[in-house]
């Protein structure tokens, strides 16, 4: 992707949730110039990640915003 000139960065790390063999993390940071909420979610089996799925959301502008909730 950054060869076509798409880049991603993760800032921060909001949330770690973990429960059995998932794990999921929520991240804030910016993909294609975007602000972006990051969804990853890993399956883990014998202390190694076996699968991984993941999903990229914008976040709107706070005047946007249907609720005060937020993305986190």
């Amino acid at each position: 992707m950054a060869r076509s000139g798409i880049h991603m960065k993760y800032e921060r790390t909001r949330k770690v949730l973990g429960e059995g063999d998932f794990v999921l993390v929520a991240s804030e940071g910016w993909f294609a110039n975007n602000h972006v909420a990051f969804y990853d979610l890993f399956r883990v089996q014998y202390d190694r990640i076996v699968e991984h799925w993941d999903v990229i959301e914008t976040i709107p502008e706070r005047s946007d915003w249907k609720n005060t909730n937020g993305k986190f």
